[in-house]
């Protein structure tokens, strides 16, 4: 009866992400790696998929061991208040069997051992199945030369509902459609590349994994928001990250005085690229659109205003500092909205929009064709910028994945 319950239950579960997803998802486990138990040291504190041939099991009351050998090089355990989700007895249930086990290494003792809890975290298989081989990153030494990117994921969300946040309107993003984003994202090819509208950092390090393994993403950095329908800035990075700020919490005046916050967050990162100055990526995604273009324009323009006094600190204190504000600001370069982050004078940030074709458009979905997405330079970074590197990559939703198209440009950081 355990077992048949179980089974429906998994049913309706894969059949209600399914739906959600409007056809076809990658599967948590495609972004895992498979691991012969022999290699499990290797992979200590990731989650992966472990693989062997269970040859011994010892039930001692409160922890059932299942070992990979009888030196208990290997073991995975469950523990007594996990006993009453699996059909029979784990230690009957498991032994000798050639399994995968999907969860955490952790070492106890010196020796790797993994820990399951329910059931669904493990396979039995007929045989041993070969180990498959994965795409490693691509060996990219440091250039000097840093590309920088930026691009709007669209929707880029689960295939769970998530309790806190109304994402139960948006659907999770299909395969095809992740799959044309990772082509867009490899197209871009950057060694920093600022997103927004992704859902969470579990998902987006799923999507890296099942389909950008080989860009050399190390690092992920995803921050929950103040978005009430869940969507977040993030920054994917080859090169290694420092400090991580977060301005969701501030309050300051919108364009009428009202109090107003970040509707999403402005997120900054640090990006210390090896044996060269450090320097900060702030990402923003403004208020949308929605609600009418006028209507909605002091809530952007509030927090235009809040950005220039955060970025205006940092050159008051620091003429020379180095950042880059980057991400979906909604509105056109001769925006009130946009010309306010530009800002004036010494303090002025660069936009290289003079370096693309006229006409280069950025939200890609018709009727509503426009440039809204940019990267702006701080004086100094805006003297390391590469010539003419400002760059838009054309596409559409249907070719893209997004119904943005990504802006990069590149930086001497020698």
């Amino acid at each position: 009866m355990l077992r048949s319950t179980r089974y429906v239950l998994m049913v309706c579960l894969v059949t209600a992400w399914a739906a959600r997803a409007g056809g076809q998802i990658i599967p948590p486990e495609a972004a895992l790696t498979v691991v012969d138990w022999k290699d499990a040291h290797k992979y200590v504190a990731q989650e992966v998929i472990l693989q062997g041939r269970i040859v011994a099991t010892k039930n001692i009351g409160r922890i059932c061991f299942l070992n990979f050998d009888k030196a208990r090089t290997c073991t995975a355990i469950i523990r007594e208040s996990n006993y009453k989700n699996f059909p029979e007895p784990p230690e009957k249930l498991y032994k000798r069997k050639i399994v995968r086990i999907r969860g955490v290494i952790r070492e106890y003792k010196g020796r790797p051992e993994i820990e399951i809890v329910r059931p669904e975290q493990v396979t039995i298989l007929e045989k041993a199945e070969p180990i498959p081989s994965r795409p490693e990153p691509k060996q990219r030494p440091f250039t000097g030369i840093v590309t920088v990117g930026t691009l709007n994921a669209y929707n880029l969300f689960d295939e769970y509902d998530d309790p806190y946040h109304a994402d139960e309107g948006t659907p999770a993003k299909p395969k095809e459609a992740l799959e044309k984003l990772a082509a867009t994202i490899r197209a871009v090819d950057a060694d920093v590349l600022a997103l927004q509208e992704i859902e969470n950092r579990g998902y987006l390090e799923r999507f890296v994994g099942a389909c950008l393994r080989d860009m050399g993403y190390e690092y992920v950095v995803c921050i929950e928001s103040n978005d009430r329908r869940g969507i977040e800035c993030a920054v994917l990075s080859r090169l290694p990250v420092g400090p991580v700020t977060s301005y969701r919490h501030l309050r300051f005046p919108d364009g009428s005085g009202k109090e107003m916050h970040f509707r999403r967050d402005m997120l900054q990162v640090q990006i210390r690229p090896p044996e060269s100055p450090a320097f900060s990526v702030f990402v923003l995604h403004l208020k949308s659109k929605r609600g009418g273009g006028q209507e909605t324009e002091k809530y952007r323009l509030g927090e235009a205003r809040q950005v220039r006094k955060i970025v205006d600190r940092l050159l008051e204190r620091d003429k020379d500092s180095l950042f880059l504000i980057c991400g979906d600001f909604q509105e056109n370069w001769d925006s009130k909205t946009v010309k306010t982050l530009r800002g004036e004078g010494a303090m002025a940030l660069s936009g290289f929009v003079a370096d693309i074709p006229k006409g280069t458009v950025t939200f890609n979905k018709k009727p509503h064709l426009d440039m809204i997405d940019f990267i702006l330079a701080s004086p100094a970074m805006a003297r390391r910028y590469v010539a003419k590197s400002y760059q838009v990559i054309q596409g559409s939703v249907a070719s893209s994945g997004s119904d943005h198209n990504p802006v990069l440009a590149k930086f001497d950081m020698q």
